[in-house]
């Protein structure tokens, strides 16, 4: 499938996609994972990587949120599938051109999208011979995460929280939207109670208050000194999403009612956000991140980039981001180190207590992965090898 401009830009890029190659893997949770939408008990993967006619490689992952945006990983595959031979040939460095292909041919397919995306960027670092959050704006070196507590009763997150403070975190995520809203304020009492005032606490509902038990959480979560609520309400309720907002002593920020960046101005011009949670998997991919961000810092809108069951490659594309832009004021990127297994064998984002470091090498910084634990499903073109 050829649209138009593509024949003129091939010619007039130079280096070409020469192959590509997708794994798939499956990594096991520590513990099942549980929020408002559901329990996780492993994340499944999709690894794709990019080979240039001159040998470069770039990595990147799919990580599907089908409780988010409807994707799963058999829908992710075939289109991956689908798009691969029409990958081999194009400009590498026509990541517009790539943008409006995969667009078209893969709209619904966000994570998929964010794959060959982040797997550009990879490659453009790696040409550039500088690693990516340099070349994206590159404000920070290191990025300060939360960790995450499962939704669980009162007193089961309150020990965990405390394990994550004797880890050495500083900001908890905390996982509520189940029993209703009273039984979603203990939770929060008793992890305050149990952590102090120095740690902050961060409180996310998944969609799973109305409007009427929101503004009755929001004051409470203020008196408890809360940094901000994430996505309390319906995420197709930007109406009622804007209703908390204006009556919330914390900041309001959306998750799932902004998926893209059309999303992200509609919320704006509702009025209904303080910040926004984007995620590459939601979003598709770094490109559009960037493009988010672009419109939240002209609206004074803070950001915060956002994981789900990415693997350590994706997440250190989402560090990448985190350390790049000024505008980037939370990070949520734990979603590695609730794995209990490690698809990245050498290179990466490491995390020392809740700080994130930014690994030296060119691109994402990925050395090595670990292949014994991925399928290879499908390649196209010439791996080079």
């Amino acid at each position: 499938m050829i649209f138009r401009g593509q024949r003129s830009a091939r010619q007039a890029m130079g280096m070409r996609i020469a192959g590509i190659r997708i794994w798939q893997a499956e990594l096991t949770y520590r513990e099942p994972f549980r929020t408002a939408l559901g329990e996780s008990t492993r994340a499944e993967v999709l690894v794709v990587e990019l080979i240039t006619d001159t040998g470069l490689r770039g990595l990147g992952e799919c990580a599907p949120l089908p409780r988010v945006t409807g994707e799963t990983l058999e829908g992710a595959l075939k289109a991956l599938k689908t798009i691969g031979r029409e990958l081999v040939g194009l400009p590498f460095l026509g990541r517009e051109l790539v943008r409006e292909l995969v667009l078209k041919m893969m709209p619904n397919q966000p994570a998929a999208r964010a794959a060959i995306d982040m797997a550009l960027w990879d490659l453009l670092g790696k040409m550039a011979r500088s690693p990516l959050y340099q070349l994206l704006g590159g404000y920070r070196d290191r990025v300060r995460t939360d960790i995450t507590i499962s939704l669980k009763e009162p007193d089961e997150m309150a020990k965990d929280a405390l394990k994550a403070v004797e880890a050495g975190f500083r900001a908890l995520k905390l996982k509520v939207g189940e029993g209703g809203v009273e039984r979603d304020l203990e939770r929060v009492r008793a992890v305050r109670d149990a952590v102090g005032h120095d740690v902050e606490l961060r409180v996310d509902v998944n969609q799973a208050w109305s409007v009427q038990e929101a503004l009755k959480a929001v004051r409470e979560l203020g008196r408890l000194d809360v940094a901000f609520v994430e996505q309390p309400v319906p995420a197709s309720d930007l109406v009622g999403l804007a209703r908390v907002r204006w009556a919330s002593p914390v900041p309001v920020m959306a998750d799932e009612a902004v998926l893209g960046p059309g999303d992200a101005l509609k919320a704006i011009q509702a009025e209904a956000v303080d910040l926004i949670n984007v995620k590459l998997m939601k979003c598709g991919g770094l490109s559009e991140a960037l493009r988010i961000a672009a419109i939240a810092e002209a609206a004074g809108v803070g950001l915060m980039v956002g994981c789900g069951g990415e693997s350590r490659l994706a997440i250190t594309a989402g560090v990448h981001l985190a350390a790049a832009l000024k505008a980037i004021c939370y990070a949520d990127l734990d979603s590695d180190l609730l794995l209990a297994e490690n698809l990245v064998a050498e290179g990466g984002s490491h995390a020392e207590r809740d700080l994130r470091h930014l690994p030296g090498g060119p691109g994402l910084g990925i050395e090595r992965l670990r292949e014994e634990r991925m399928e290879l499903v499908v390649s196209f073109g010439s791996s080079h090898e």
